[in-house]
């Protein structure tokens, strides 16, 4: 079908639902939707109407929004010439997974690498706020960037994890079925998945034998689709050991560092400007979650929408662990088109049960606000996979924005027009999961772009082992007490709940990238994880932050510069 045929229909296609309020152009490189709309679901649900099956054509969403401004990204509010006429090799935006991956894999190369996030610390969006589930990919779509890339980056989680020292658990996933007669269809969808997909641990689990693996979940589940290669690890927590590695092997990482505009010339980035001065790379990596829109504007290589999709997670005391051993979760049958309406059940590597996310289309992309009607709309999908589960034993939760696409694909590729940049774009589940092979592809383009104009060589230096932090708590006794007799700290417990010592916290201080904030400390070793959520160890985490970087316990932040915990002396003259 030509573009004009293609565009006529489009056009005819929104007519009938939105007559007079929406057109298409059918571009070379994309389909531009626009006009005027009166809500955000509406604007969704027209540039999904109008997706093609052509993979190189993007819908690019040009809809305004009516009675609505849509908030601009954050940056922060200090400003320094601290980056001023760096010329990076390789310039990567987005601190999230992605970057961090990506850092990782060029720093086997001898190249100049800086990565830059707005945030106070990294995985501060999407990558810090899901569930941490590395998905088997028994329900991508064949054929999709998705599908080609989590088969392979499900089977090197464990080479990964290993050398960056983060703890990894092959949990099994089971998604249970009510409906008896349904099992001659699944039978069939295994056996696709199985031979054809290459999901090659896919087979389907009996009544019987799930009660005797999980005997809490659902009396009612006749059978269950099983995929042993599910598994989960901290998202935070391995992306933090990615960009470590990173620079133990001469990467920088730079945050609270916001790219504002950039200088295109002849189809090339010439510059890049930052809250902490301009920057001269010779290669930009767009790997900025739901701001990866507005990074392609910059770099006028605009070709691809994103549209932010909310998730909500609850976090249960480590009580309700027996509920769940794996990874499990209801399939409904609806005739809806729907994206993880009420998520699933993870227990975690900490051992907690975490239930959710929803989905619930938004414009705002930095909203992070939880609604108590989300936890409500988790909790009654999930208590149909187990019906023990409780409201009652949730410790925390956390929402986070998925930066979905049009497509609900990835977009991992150079510039359509602008030539020295390269796009890691729309990565939403199981964005986690593929990272550790995206990388290493981005990694070949990279050297293969450069090497156009200039040798590059290895880095013979290259280390791939990062050593975490001692985790007292999962060490014998005979190891804790060779650690303490070594260093006292180690022997003086901050955190109860979760048995952290003041030698950890120290050790987060000292580590390859020190964040000095309470919350970036709670991520590095998980003081204030725990049932009380901080309640009682954050005055003491405070003050050994205040000690170890010589500033005013006031001076002390909860995560951004502007997050301040202490105001000042209490009534009565004493400090917190």
């Amino acid at each position: 079908m030509s573009g004009k045929v293609f565009e006529r229909k489009l056009n005819q296609k929104l007519e009938r639902y939105f007559p007079g309020r929406v057109s298409v152009k059918v571009e070379d490189d994309c389909i531009r939707v626009s006009g005027q709309l009166d809500n955000w679901e509406d604007i969704v649900r027209a540039c999904s109407m109008c997706v093609s099956k052509d993979k190189r054509l993007h819908v690019v969403n040009d809809i305004k929004l009516m009675g609505t401004n849509i908030p601009v990204m954050r940056i922060p509010k200090e400003t320094s010439k601290e980056l001023e006429g760096i010329k990076p090799d390789v310039l990567i935006i987005g601190g999230g997974i992605s970057g961090a991956s990506i850092a990782r894999e060029l720093s086997k190369w001898n190249l100049n690498i800086l990565l830059v996030d707005k945030e106070s610390d990294l995985a501060m969006q999407a990558s810090g706020r899901n569930d941490g589930e590395v998905h088997p990919g028994v329900d991508l779509n064949r054929g999709s960037l998705k599908q080609h890339y989590v088969v392979r980056g499900n089977q090197i989680y464990d080479k990964i994890c290993k050398e960056l020292d983060v703890p990894f658990k092959r949990r099994g996933q089971y998604v249970g079925f009510k409906q008896r007669h349904l099992l001659p269809i699944l039978a069939a969808y295994a056996w696709q998945k199985k031979h054809i997909c290459g999901v090659t641990d896919t087979r389907i689990i009996g009544q019987k034998e799930l009660r005797k693996r999980e005997p809490e979940l659902n009396d009612e589940f006749a059978f269950a689709l099983y995929n042993s290669s599910a598994g989960c690890v901290c998202p935070y927590g391995l992306t933090i050991a990615y960009a470590e590695n990173a620079v133990q092997n001469g990467a920088k990482v730079s945050l609270n560092t916001a790219a504002l505009g950039m200088d295109v010339k002849d189809n090339q980035i010439v510059s890049v400007t930052t809250n902490k001065g301009i920057l001269y790379p010779k290669l930009v990596i767009n790997a900025a979650g739901t701001f990866a829109e507005d990074i392609a504007a910059m770099a006028k290589d605009r070709f691809y929408s994103i549209h932010p999709r909310k998730g909500t997670n609850s976090i249960l005391d480590k009580k309700s662990a027996h509920l769940v051993k794996s990874i499990a979760s209801i399939k409904t049958i609806s005739r809806k088109k729907q994206h993880t309406k009420g998520g699933g059940i993870l227990r975690t590597v900490h051992e907690n049960l975490l239930v959710g996310p929803n989905a619930i289309e938004t414009y705002e992309k930095e909203n992070f606000a939880t609604e108590s009607k989300s936890i409500d709309e988790v909790f009654n999908k999930q208590k149909l996979t187990a019906k023990e589960l409780s409201k009652r034993d949730i410790i925390t939760y956390f929402t986070g924005v998925r930066a979905a696409t049009f497509e609900e694909d990835f977009i991992i590729e150079k510039g359509r027009k602008t030539k020295n940049l390269i796009h890691c774009a729309g990565i939403q589940s199981p964005g986690l999961t593929t990272a550790p092979v995206v990388a290493l592809d981005i990694e070949k383009m990279v050297i293969k772009e450069l090497s156009k104009t200039e040798l590059v060589t290895k880095n013979e230096k290259f280390n791939p082992i990062r050593k975490g932090i001692p985790v007292l708590r999962e060490m014998s006794s005979k190891e804790r007490t060779k650690m303490i007799q070594n260093n006292p700290d180690y022997g003086i417990i901050i955190c109860r709940c979760e048995e952290i010592s003041k030698g950890e916290i120290i050790d987060a201080l000292n580590s390859p990238i020190s964040v000095p904030t309470v919350d970036g400390i709670k991520k590095r070793v998980r003081p204030g994880m725990g049932r009380c959520q901080g309640g009682f160890c954050m005055p003491l985490v405070s003050q050994i932050i205040s000690e170890h970087e010589n500033i005013s316990i006031e001076e002390v932040k909860k995560s951004s510069s502007e997050a301040y915990i202490t105001l000042g002396e209490t009534k009565g003259g004493a400090t917190c």
